[in-house]
């Protein structure tokens, strides 16, 4: 039994198909295919039902797909406790970070980690939380940013920040002028949303979702993947919606004047780190959530 083969094993149980899984490995199928028969010679098992479209793991090859996980993760540890001694951090580190928050944290980071730790590589996916999860479940991912709390087992999740919510009214909209909004004021009826999928578009309808509409209902149901985009809708559509305090903050003096904070309670977000048991690359992840709680942190109120 080989690290070689586990790999494969778990390649095949990731992508479920013996032609992709040998072309993220970077060798061929019939090595690949050659290499898992051999351990299940070894193991006296069969690991994966052939027949099946896509392939499956059988009862026994799922466990053992699990356990191979577990053995590549600390394998890999190894390097991480030599660049811990040699006190250098390189490598690679893989994040995904929700499309609410990314735009707004994004630059704020990777300049500065650029500059401070050059020789560590790390790739950015924005992706929603569904996404980050699956990718995180199955070693795709090293680590993600969400805003929600999740339960999941074998991932781990640690509060970074929260910040509040800010309403964005448009001139002719009913609270235009209010010097504060409160949650209870909101309405459905006059709300621009995000798509469906989005966390934040669950968080507001929370705050509104069991109150009755106030006003006329919008004839223009649109719903968005951008904060941006619901921002210039209100502009140019009149309505309301909810941004996160950091989506603000680069907002020219016009658009700000159409900024109302919430009176107290106050709502909010909190973002998580979320991350495997094993924490691969520990010194990378933390290097990164450094540089951003450093960035993040003068911003909030």
């Amino acid at each position: 039994m080989t690290l070689t083969q586990l790999s494969y094993v778990v390649a095949v149980d990731t992508y479920r198909h013996f032609g992709r899984a040998a072309e993220h490995a970077c060798v061929s199928q019939p090595t690949l295919s050659m290499q898992i028969q051999k351990l299940e010679e070894e193991l006296g098992v069969q690991l994966f039902d052939r027949t099946k479209k896509p392939v499956l793991p059988t009862d026994i090859g799922e466990k053992v797909a699990e356990q191979a996980r577990v053995v590549l993760r600390e394998a890999e540890r190894i390097r991480d406790l030599l660049a811990e001694a040699e006190a250098t951090l390189a490598g690679d580190l893989t994040l995904g970070i929700i499309p609410t928050l990314s735009p707004y944290v994004l630059p704020l980071v990777t300049g500065t980690f650029a500059k401070r730790y050059p020789r560590i590589s790390v790739t950015v996916r924005e992706m929603p939380t569904r996404q980050i999860l699956e990718l995180l479940a199955t070693d795709r991912l090293d680590a993600g940013l969400i805003a929600t709390q999740e339960d999941r087992p074998g991932l781990i999740q640690r509060p970074l920040f929260t910040e509040p919510f800010v309403a964005y009214v448009s001139d002719q909209h009913r609270l235009s002028g209010n010097s504060h909004v409160s949650a209870d004021e909101l309405s459905a009826s006059d709300l621009w949303l995000l798509s469906e999928g989005h966390c934040f578009r669950d968080q507001v309808l929370q705050l509104c979702g069991t109150l009755e509409q106030t006003g006329p209902a919008n004839p223009i149901r649109f719903e968005s993947g951008s904060l941006e985009t619901l921002r210039l809708l209100v502009d140019e559509a009149g309505g309301m919606t909810l941004l996160p305090h950091l989506a603000t903050r680069s907002l020219g003096e016009a658009a700000a004047q159409h900024l109302r904070p919430f009176s107290d309670p106050v709502p909010q977000r909190t973002v998580y780190l979320i991350y495997g048991r094993a924490y691969l690359k520990r010194a990378l992840i933390e290097a990164y959530v450094n540089v951003l709680l450093e960035a993040v942190t003068p911003l909030l109120p």
